[in-house]
């Protein structure tokens, strides 16, 4: 792999993991795609990084357990659902006053809790 390929590589999985860490405080911007996207471009580019998601105190062990087993603990679902549906539940509430944005973001929750229903739990 030519070298400017894989520092491209390493660049947008830092950036992934950037947008996955404020995905955990922001309720519309996922975290679990960007933390897996980030695992796939550290994993095609550079074992360090790598390593260092899957070990990393904050995420490493939601990251690695949704890539090795493609499971999820039962508590981090319920955390998961809880904050999805009351970070959701205010924008409805609160923050959107447009019928179509409000019925969109519950869609968007209601696809999401069936994603994380769907996961295997340990």
């Amino acid at each position: 792999m030519r070298r400017s390929t894989r520092y491209a590589l390493i660049g947008a999985g830092i950036l992934c993991v950037c947008f996955g860490v404020v995905g955990i405080v922001v309720p519309v911007l996922p975290t679990t795609p960007f933390l897996l996207l980030a695992a796939f471009l550290f994993g095609r580019s550079s074992h360090r990084c790598h390593r260092w998601l899957l070990s990393n105190r904050l995420c490493g062990d939601y990251v690695r357990r949704y890539v090795e087993r493609r499971a999820m603990s039962r508590r981090h679902k319920l955390v998961t659902l809880v904050l999805l549906w009351s970070g959701i539940g205010c924008s409805i509430a609160f923050a959107i006053q447009i019928l179509w944005v409000r019925l969109l973001l519950a869609a968007v929750a209601a696809a999401v809790t069936a994603h994380i229903l769907a996961i295997r739990s340990e």
